[in-house]
Formats: C-alpha cells, sequence, structure tokens
C-alpha cells in the first residue's frame, strides 16, 4: 500500500509541474503575469489553509521539541509558488493548535479535593461517631450501680398486731475488687483502638481521592490526544481519497483508511466517556456526588522520589493496621484482667427504718419505730466466672495471631503492588528515554524527507500518529505508576467509602475488593 501511495504521490506531482508549465505559457503575453488555479486539501473539522500565510515555525508535540515546518522543494525549471499546495499534499499542522481546547469549567487541585472529602465523606463522620461511642461506653463502665429503694411489711393483719411492722429501706452494692475500673480500662483500649480506626479511614479517603485524582488527570490528558489521532487519521482518510480520484490508490487503501478513522472515533468516544466515569467515582469518594465536571490542575510527569525498601518497612511498622492490632491485643488483656476480678464478690449493704405497731405487754403501748440493717457478700462457690476467663484467655491468643497475620497480609499484598509499580517504572523510563524520542526522531527525519521530495506525506502522517499513539501509552503508564505510588505511601488503604471497622470487630486493613492488581490498572489503555 505505501508504494502505491508513494508512486501516486510522485504522479501528483508531475501533473502539479506540468499544469503550472502550461499556466505560464498562456497567461505570459497578457502583461507578463501567470495565475495558477489554487488546489487544496479539503479541510476537516473546520479548519481552512492561509495560503498567503507564511509556514508556521517552532510547531512542537506535547512534551517534545519539534523541527520547524519544512515546505517541499520543486525542481527550479517546475517549481511553483510557494503558497500552492498539490492535492493530497496538506503539510501536517502543529499538533498543539489542533488539540481541542480544555471546556472551560472549575478548575481543582489535589489539595483542595482532599480538603473537600475530608469534610463531606460520610465515612469519617461514622469514625467520628464511634470514637463518641467508645467514650460512653467507658463512661458507663465506671459508674456505680444505682441503689434500690422500697416497702417492706411484715405481720400485716388486724387483731392485736395492729398492723405489724412496716417501713421502707434502702439497698446499695459495693463493687470491690476493682472491677469498675478493670472495666474503664476494656474500653479505654475501645476508644483508642476507634482513634485509630479514624485515622485509618482518613488515609483511606485522602488515598481513594489521590488515586481517582490521577486516574481523571490521566483521563483528561488522554481525551486530548485521542483527540488529535483521530485528527490525523481524518488527514490520512483524505489522502487516500485525493489519491483515489486520480488514480493513484485502490478502493481498499480507502476502506482501511476509514476504518482507521472510524477506530480513532471511537477510542475517542470511550476516552471522554471513561473520564466522565472517573469523574463521578473522584465526586462519589468526596461525598459531592454532584460536583461539576471541571479540570483538573496537575502534572503526571512529576514524580516523587522513591525507596521501595523505606516504603516497605514503613508499611510493615507503621501502618494503621499494625497499630489496631497491638491495641486489639491489648484489650484482649484488659478483658482478662477484667474476668479474673468478676469473681470477687460485691458487698450488699440494705437498711431500713419500719414502725412497729405491735402492743408491749409491760406497757400496752405500741413499740414504735425501729431500725435494721443487713450486710452480705455472694459467695462465688459455684460461679468463679471461669467459662469468661477462659473466652478471655482465647481472645489474647487469637489477637497475638492477629498481630501475625496481619504482618503476613500486608507483605503479602504489598508484593504484588511493588511489582505493579516496578512494572509501570520500567514502561515510563522506557517510553520517556527511548521510545519517545525515538519515534519523535523518526518523525523528524520524514517530516524532512518530505520536505525534500523524498518521502511520502502519508508516511509524515505514521509517524506522527505513532508518535501520539506513543504518548496515549506513556499517559497510561504514568497512571499506573501514580495508583501503585499512592498504594505504597498510603499503608495499602484504598477504599474511601468502606464503612470503617467498629472497635469490637476484627479490623480488615486491606480490602480485597479494592486494591489495585496488575489486571485492574491496566484497564485504562
Amino acid at each position: 500500500m505505501k508504494t502505491r501511495l508513494v508512486q501516486g504521490l510522485a504522479l501528483l506531482l508531475m501533473v502539479g509541474a506540468l499544469y503550472g508549465q502550461g499556466s505560464q505559457s498562456t497567461s505570459q503575453p497578457a502583461g507578463g503575469q501567470h495565475s495558477h488555479d489554487q488546489m487544496q486539501m479539503p479541510s476537516t473539522q473546520g479548519q481552512t489553509t492561509d495560503q498567503n500565510a507564511p509556514p508556521a515555525q517552532n510547531q512542537q508535540i506535547p512534551g517534545m521539541q519539534m523541527l520547524d515546518k519544512p515546505v517541499p522543494q520543486q525542481p527550479e525549471q517546475q517549481q511553483t509558488p510557494p503558497s500552492q499546495q498539490m492535492p493530497g499534499m496538506q503539510m501536517p499542522q502543529n499538533p498543539e493548535a489542533e488539540q481541542p481546547a480544555p471546556k472551560p469549567g472549575p478548575m481543582f487541585t489535589l489539595e483542595q479535593l482532599q480538603q473537600s472529602a475530608v469534610e463531606h465523606n460520610p465515612t469519617l463522620k461514622q469514625a467520628q461517631a464511634e470514637i463518641r461511642a467508645a467514650e460512653g461506653r467507658k463512661r458507663q463502665a465506671g459508674l456505680y450501680p444505682n441503689p434500690t429503694v422500697g416497702y417492706q411489711g411484715e405481720q400485716i393483719r388486724g387483731g392485736s398486731q395492729r398492723g405489724g411492722e412496716q417501713g421502707g429501706f434502702i439497698q446499695q452494692d459495693i463493687a470491690l475488687g476493682g472491677k469498675l475500673g478493670a472495666a474503664q480500662r476494656v474500653f479505654e483500649q475501645e476508644r483508642r483502638q476507634a482513634e485509630a480506626e479514624r485515622e485509618e479511614q482518613l488515609l483511606r479517603v485522602q488515598n481513594a481521592v489521590a488515586m481517582a485524582y490521577y486516574q481523571s488527570l490521566a483521563a483528561q490528558e488522554t481525551v486530548v490526544i485521542r483527540g488529535t489521532l483521530l485528527k490525523l487519521a481524518q488527514d490520512a482518510l483524505a489522502t487516500a481519497q485525493q489519491l483515489f480520484n486520480v488514480g493513484q490508490a485502490d478502493e481498499p487503501d480507502v476502506l482501511q483508511a476509514q476504518v482507521e478513522a472510524g477506530q480513532e472515533e471511537i477510542a475517542l468516544v470511550s476516552a471522554q466517556q471513561r473520564r466522565q466515569m472517573l469523574w463521578r467515582s473522584l465526586a462519589a469518594v468526596i461525598g459531592q456526588p454532584n460536583l461539576p465536571f471541571g479540570n483538573l490542575v496537575g502534572k503526571l510527569e512529576e514524580l516523587p522520589d522513591v525507596d521501595t525498601q523505606l516504603w516497605l518497612e514503613n508499611i510493615l511498622q507503621n501502618s494503621p493496621a499494625v497499630k489496631i492490632a497491638d491495641l486489639s491485643s491489648i484489650r484482649a488483656h484488659a478483658e482478662l484482667d477484667r474476668a479474673k476480678r468478676e469473681p470477687i464478690p460485691d458487698l450488699q449493704l440494705r437498711a431500713g427504718v419500719q414502725q412497729n405497731r405491735e402492743l408491749l405487754e409491760s406497757s400496752g403501748r405500741p413499740v414504735g419505730l425501729q431500725g435494721f440493717a443487713e450486710v452480705g457478700v455472694r459467695i462465688p462457690l459455684f460461679n468463679r466466672n471461669q467459662g469468661n476467663v477462659q473466652a478471655a484467655r482465647a481472645n489474647i491468643e487469637r489477637a497475638d495471631l492477629e498481630q501475625q497475620r496481619v504482618q503476613l497480609l500486608l507483605r503479602e499484598r504489598s508484593s504484588s503492588v511493588l511489582q505493579n509499580y516496578l512494572t509501570a517504572k520500567a514502561a515510563v523510563e522506557r517510553y520517556r528515554n527511548q521510545m519517545i524520542p525515538q519515534a519523535e526522531k523518526a518523525y523528524r527525519l520524514y517530516l524532512n524527507r518530505y520536505s525534500n521530495m523524498a518521502a511520502a506525506y502519508p508516511q509524515v502522517l505514521i509517524a506522527q500518529r505513532t508518535l501520539f499513539q506513543l504518548q496515549t501509552d506513556y499517559i497510561a503508564s504514568l497512571e499506573n505508576l501514580w495508583v501503585s505510588t499512592v498504594t505504597l505511601k498510603g499503608f495499602l488503604l484504598t477504599d474511601g467509602l468502606e464503612a470503617p471497622t467498629p472497635p469490637t470487630e476484627i479490623d480488615r486493613p486491606v480490602r480485597e475488593t479494592n486494591l489495585p492488581t496488575g489486571s485492574s490498572m491496566t484497564q485504562a489503555r
């Protein structure tokens, strides 16, 4: 196909040269001036060509220096005016000028989005409510039992007893053995665990916002490049149609160009829809589902300094999950201490006053007021809280094993994320240092050869399209690299809408549903 396009290009140049010479010979007698019929490529997407304008200078591919745009040189005896263009020979325009401008809308930075999530994400308020609940349980555990007040009557009947003995009493249980303090220590550990859960949830929300931000930023840049690729495909289609009109391209060539243009249209629509989907996801994590669609401010290439070994050690030592597991072990020991103190009997006090209306034999008068008091304890003869002590010991064993499990879980999950990070980093460095510079050089060479009439224009289009396609893949690799970076620096905490774990339940530091993996991270491509 490329050979036929080159042959068509040569034929077009010969026809144009002959046409220019014929026009010059017929117009010379009429005042010594000659005119040429101006032939232009049909414009695409509403773009027009100013034939009197000088060639654009210092054109650039985004992020890359480009050569000045040369003009194809004609032989001296067949030279045409510089402003004249042959059919199907439209020069590549400035790629930056062809890229659609971002639609006007609000601008957002990562810091603004994270602060908004702190204010609106409901899971953070849930975590704060858990702290207040733990404080309430601690307060309740330290309160003494309420006293009992009641009425007491004995030998209530008529006759010689004259109503018997009637009065009131008050009863109070006194907790002994430090049981109230032991219970408060248990709930104090719950409160500390709830605070750790809130810190963990805050990291989840901030990491989820950061991941959605970088994914949306990559989608935003991908839409721009996809628009440029569609423009290049439409230029290639117009060139193929012009060559087909002069008989230097077959119908399959035109059909193939139409298919490629259709593929780029689908890719652009898909990129636009993915950007909208990611924006809705970002708005949901923030807690503002009606967040207006806007543009993100930031640069994907500004990667942080990385020390993977330091990151792994930081995850295993300072992860909130490790802290929560330690607090769970401390709480289990506090529960054992409380269970051991439970058999210590409480002191039961009871006292009261009653009116005794029974008549004394000696005086014949009523006995009158009389008091009574009772003191007792419950003897732990059969129930010494053996079952709860056994359960508390088992909870300590489980809590100690939970610490080990969390360490192993973090190692397992961090290994896959680290592998994704290293793979993405290698791809980014390969694109940045080798493939994109090589594609840029190839594009420059084809552009220079085309200006010297040594290469066909379709070859220039193919080289330019390859360069932009590499940029699209480069952005996808940057997105994967940022997602892995945020996950590793954020202790593998990624789900910003998962409800915080109550202190009385086993913490789930790594939620498998939202942990990025290699397959999920490459879906953007």
